[in-house]
């Protein structure tokens, strides 16, 4: 996996947004925001999970993971995405991070 972070996390909190590109290659990962996160692909194909449902994104698609929920993102082949991350005013830490090659 790779990230770039064009506008990159304040530890302190945001109250605007975040943004970062970034790239599975055959690959899963998975974790949890106390904000949403929203995916643009960019190239590629990726998979987005959220609460057992399963959609299918392409090149120029977009889908939202909403804020309290764990994301999955599998990318069967390659996929290059451009992530924003909504407001986090209180600074509140992700977790549940998972990396998986597929």
């Amino acid at each position: 996996m790779r990230n770039n972070a064009i506008i990159p996390i304040r530890r302190e909190g945001w109250s605007d947004f975040l943004v970062a590109e970034w790239s599975l290659e055959g690959a899963a990962w998975e974790d949890f925001h106390p904000h949403p996160e929203y995916n643009y692909v960019l190239e590629g194909e990726l998979h987005i999970t959220v609460d057992g449902k399963t959609v299918v994104l392409k090149t120029g698609d977009s889908a939202t993971v909403p804020a309290g929920k764990l994301g999955r993102y599998e990318a069967p082949v390659f996929a290059r995405m451009l992530g924003v991350y909504g407001s986090n005013p209180n600074g509140e830490e992700s977790s549940q991070f998972k990396y998986e090659e597929l």
